[in-house]
């Protein structure tokens, strides 16, 4: 069995405005002393926490594909590219494929909770695109619904979401007193993060603000005895091209 568990209090912590909105991340920057480190195509991963409203300024952006997935409340976007502010609700998503630079900005209501996620498209092909931009609302995404389990598929087949990254798939699974079963494959990481209640991963316990990483699994069980709420991204083990974050390494072991 290949599944290792991160506590919150093993994540990294980051704040703006003096904590008027407060993340715990999964993957960090190393300032933030996570303990994860970029793997696969996923470079950062922060749940972000708006304690008051409270708006994050002008910041800019290269290469990446930023992603924010409105967990709670409600948000506001601003970049460069749009020169307007769009709202956002729990359920929408937003993506920045940041290319050749874009600027923005965030605004988040009292008690909004979001993820942003950074992947890692080729950095080497998309610094010279233009960048571009684009918003999901939950409605446009393909739900699944079962006895006791709903799926909400927000990154792949059937999934209106476009992104440059490839073998991405992004799912939100909600779960009350039910089973949900995944093929697993050997050539895939499984990333999941339970946003409420608690779930047995594998036979491997984990509750709310835990984060779970599975490799080399033939399956994926999730069982949760009362309800429970995850997200979970697969991603390639091996993307076919050299991150960012391998190129850095590599770089660092030159000197």
């Amino acid at each position: 069995m290949a599944i290792t568990i991160l506590p919150k209090e093993k994540q990294g912590y980051g704040a703006f405005n003096g904590g008027e909105i407060v993340e715990n991340k999964p993957i960090g920057f190393p300032s933030d002393h996570s303990t994860l480190r970029p793997y696969s195509n996923l470079f950062y991963w922060a749940h972000a926490r708006a304690v008051v409203d409270s708006t994050i300024g002008l910041h800019p952006h290269q290469g990446f594909e930023i992603c924010s997935f409105v967990l709670k409340g409600k948000i506001r976007h601003f970049d460069t590219k749009l020169n307007e502010w769009r709202p956002l609700e729990s359920g929408d998503v937003q993506i920045i494929r940041a290319g050749n630079g874009i600027s923005h900005s965030e605004a988040m209501n009292k008690d909004a909770e979001i993820f942003q996620i950074w992947f890692d498209p080729d950095l080497t092909k998309t610094m010279s695109q233009p960048a571009s931009y684009d918003d999901y609302r939950a409605v446009d995404f393909p739900v699944e619904s079962m006895e006791g389990s709903k799926i909400t598929r927000l990154a792949g087949a059937g999934s209106p979401f476009k992104m440059d990254t490839p073998g991405i798939e992004i799912e939100r699974i909600d779960l009350n007193n039910a089973h949900h079963s995944i093929p697993a494959s050997p050539t895939k990481t499984y990333s999941i993060y339970v946003l409420e209640g608690e779930a047995i991963l594998n036979g491997t316990p984990a509750q709310t603000s835990d984060f779970a990483l599975v490799n080399d699994e033939q399956v994926l069980e999730i069982q949760a005895d009362t309800s429970a709420s995850l997200f979970l991204i697969s991603s390639p083990k091996h993307p076919g091209y050299r991150t960012y974050a391998e190129l850095m390494k590599a770089r660092i072991g030159q000197h």
